[in-house]
C-alpha cells in the first residue's frame, strides 16, 4: 500500500439513535465524496458481508426477548469479525473511504448498557476479535421521541430494538453522548433536528476538512 493510498483511506461511522437519519445521510456523503474523487465503499452494521447479513436477520428480527444480552454480543462480534475481514479492511487497503452505519459504539450502548452492565463484555471482545476504531464517528443526535417515531414508521422487519419503546431511545441517547465524550478524539456530534439538505452540508464540510 503506497503513502498515497494510506493518506486516502478513511473509516467513518455513523452513529445515533434509531430513525435519527443515518442511511440518508450515509448516501448523501456518499455522493458528495464520489463527486470529489473519491472511491467509496458503503456498508452497515449488523451486516455488510454476506455471512453477517446472515447473522443481521438472526438478531434484529423477532421477539425483543429472543436473546439474552450476552448471546446478543456474540452474535454482534461474530458478524463484525466477518465484516472487517470481507469488507473493511480489503476496502481500506485499497485506499477507499469506508462509510459505516453504526458499528463498535452501537453495541456499546445497545448490549452493553441498555440489557445490563456488560460493556466491560463488550469491550474485552473487541479488544481480543476486532481490535479497530473508526478513524471518524459523525452522532447525528436528535430528540428521542421524534426518532422512535421515524423508525417505527419505516414498518420494516428489522425492528426487534425500536419494540423496547421510547425509554430505550432516551438511555441510548445519552449514551452516544458520554460515548462522544469518552472518545472524543474520534467523535463529532451533528444536530439532526433540521432539514435533510442543512445536515448533509454540515457533514460534507465537517468530512471535507478531516480528509484535508
Amino acid at each position: 500500500m503506497s503513502a498515497d493510498t494510506r493518506a486516502t483511506a478513511r473509516f467513518i461511522t455513523f452513529e445515533g439513535i434509531d430513525g435519527s437519519g443515518k442511511s440518508t445521510q450515509i448516501k448523501r456523503l456518499a455522493a458528495h465524496l464520489t463527486k470529489a474523487g473519491h472511491d467509496v465503499v458503503v456498508t452497515r452494521e449488523p451486516g455488510g458481508s454476506p455471512g453477517a447479513e446472515e447473522i443481521r436477520a438472526l438478531v434484529l428480527q423477532g421477539d425483543p426477548d429472543r436473546w439474552s444480552a450476552e448471546t446478543e454480543i456474540l452474535l454482534f462480534t461474530a458478524a463484525r469479525r466477518d465484516h472487517m475481514e470481507r469488507t473493511i479492511l480489503p476496502a481500506l487497503k485499497a485506499g477507499k473511504i469506508v462509510l459505516c452505519d453504526r458499528f463498535a459504539d452501537s453495541t456499546r450502548m445497545y448490549q452493553g448498557l441498555s440489557r445490563g452492565d456488560l460493556r466491560g463484555v463488550v469491550d474485552q471482545l473487541h479488544s481480543l476479535m476486532i481490535k479497530r476504531e473508526p478513524d471518524l464517528t459523525l452522532l447525528i443526535d436528535m430528540d428521542p421521541a421524534v426518532g422512535l417515531s421515524r423508525a417505527l414508521s419505516r414498518q420494516t422487519v428489522d425492528e426487534r430494538f425500536e419494540a423496547f419503546g421510547e425509554d430505550l431511545q432516551t438511555a441510548m441517547r445519552q449514551g452516544f453522548l458520554d460515548l462522544s465524550e469518552e472518545f472524543a478524539d474520534r467523535f463529532r456530534i451533528i444536530d439532526g433536528a433540521r432539514d435533510v439538505d442543512a445536515v448533509a452540508q454540515d457533514i460534507a464540510t465537517l468530512v471535507d476538512a478531516e480528509l484535508a
